[in-house]
């Protein structure tokens, strides 16, 4: 593995110093060697300077493979170092949704100047799937993709797609039109090859075809491509007709943003559409309401240690024991809320539990955690502070929390459903607090009962 990273490494060195002294034959034979991942990552390192005579190394198609796997600042950066006519080549050369994902997401780039240099027929592509809503079936579709009509013999599709299959995103699914261009079947690859020359595409191709419409959301597109295990799935018109096609690539780029918006509303941390341009005042914006109701509820668990002061008087011991009862509480109640949230997004019934089910499981972990952590805590107690009656307080209490906040942690997602309210997003801080509380009140209330045993 060193031995790959240090000829990696060498064939940088060497690229770079291509570049410095205007080298464009070694340049290119030693960059096209790469992966393109590693011409993007040799790009990215190049001095500013030298990313500007990426038009006089590279053809805008070779470059293109490159712009494809660059992060969208990246992005922006290379269009303002190359000049617009070479960008336009390399726009005519990238599929439309590439294209259309990157305009959308900038905000540094003079769109309408760029699609106006493109060829005509592709900046039309590329400005219908701008026209769709955000983070629907039609906004990530492209619109590269083989149709043929039912009609043809396998031969005829042969020819086809020996000339334009180069266009495609992929060739692995052969979307069958009727004379309407509606769509009425699929053809894979592999039929295509296997049957005879004279064979019709109606006679052999797969009638029952997933797809989905141009308006649908994009999670729900991911889930079928996931559900199905798809390598491309055709987008349809509101008249049945085949606007485009998803592809797998692209679904493992939605579901990585899914996640990251599920994460950022399971923490209570809510950005903008635009997470890269979020300023502090939005940012800041959107979490105050989450401070202000965790204010409140800090108030409260203030407000409880207050109320079993005398208490703490007694034996101030107790005191250095609430860290641990609160966070302990806190963290359980936080992983059976995932447990719950997960169960409630799942849209397959054979993977999902019942609410009853699911607070029976959560509970009876709890209550298996509670016993382990209660040993665990006699013994340590009872050995450190040589004292029995205290060890007895914190693990009782240890395992009535973690008990409950199993079971608060599962119930609360479902009830902020009812509302209509994302579960996430009644999450972590919400959640945390609250068993903080509880956790603080059982804790307190044992020991008060036994406090003349201390």
């Amino acid at each position: 593995m060193k031995l790959v990273k240090s000829n990696k490494q060498k064939t940088y060195e060497q690229i770079f110093a291509a570049a410095k002294e205007n080298d464009k034959q070694a340049f290119r034979e030693l960059f096209l060697r790469l992966h393109d991942r590693d011409q993007h990552e040799v790009f990215h390192l190049l001095y500013p300077d030298k990313k500007r005579k990426i038009s006089e190394f590279l053809t805008p198609e070779e470059f293109a493979e490159i712009f494809e796997w660059m992060e969208t600042e990246d992005q922006e950066a290379a269009v303002q170092y190359l000049p617009d006519a070479y960008m336009a080549e390399v726009f005519n050369t990238m599929a439309a949704d590439d294209v259309a994902r990157f305009l959308t997401e900038s905000d540094e780039t003079d769109n309408q100047t760029l699609l106006d240099m493109m060829d005509e027929e592709e900046s039309q592509r590329v400005q219908e799937i701008m026209a769709y809503e955000p983070e629907t079936a039609g906004s990530i579709m492209t619109k590269e993709f083989i149709k043929i009509n039912f009609k043809d013999t396998t031969s005829e599709v042969v020819k086809q797609l020996r000339m334009i299959g180069r266009e495609a995103e992929t060739i692995y699914y052969l979307y069958v039109i009727d004379d309407k261009g509606r769509l009425v079947g699929v053809l894979s690859l592999r039929d295509l090859l296997l049957s005879p020359e004279s064979e019709v595409v109606e006679d052999i191709m797969f009638n029952q075809v997933v797809s989905v419409n141009v308006d649908e959301d994009q999670e729900k597109v991911a889930r079928v491509i996931q559900d199905y295990d798809l390598l491309a799935l055709p987008v349809l018109g509101h008249d049945g007709t085949i606007l485009g096609i998803v592809t797998v690539d692209d679904v493992m780029d939605i579901l990585e943003e899914e996640v990251t918006e599920d994460f950022n509303e399971f923490s209570a941390i809510k950005r903008g559409d635009d997470d890269m341009k979020t300023s502090a005042f939005r940012t800041a914006k959107s979490r105050i309401p989450w401070i202000i109701i965790l204010l409140f509820l800090g108030t409260i668990t203030g407000s409880l240690i207050g109320v079993f002061e005398e208490t703490l008087e007694s034996v101030v011991l107790l005191a250095a024991f609430i860290p641990m009862i609160m966070d302990t509480a806190g963290n359980v109640g936080t992983q059976s809320l995932a447990v719950a949230v997960r169960n409630l997004t799942i849209d397959d019934e054979k993977d999902k539990d019942g609410f009853l089910q699911t607070v029976k499981n959560e509970l009876g972990a709890g209550m298996i955690m509670g016993i382990v952590a209660s040993i665990v805590l006699v013994g340590m107690i009872s050995v450190i502070y040589g004292n029995v009656v205290l060890a007895i307080i914190i693990s009782v209490s240890m395992f009535i929390t973690i008990s409950i906040s199993t079971v608060i942690g599962t119930v609360i997602p479902s009830i902020i459903t009812k509302f209509k309210i994302d579960p996430a997003v009644a999450s972590g801080p919400f959640i945390t607090t609250i068993n903080d509380s509880l956790g603080l009140m059982i804790y307190f209330t044992i020991a008060t009962m036994l406090i003349e045993f201390l």
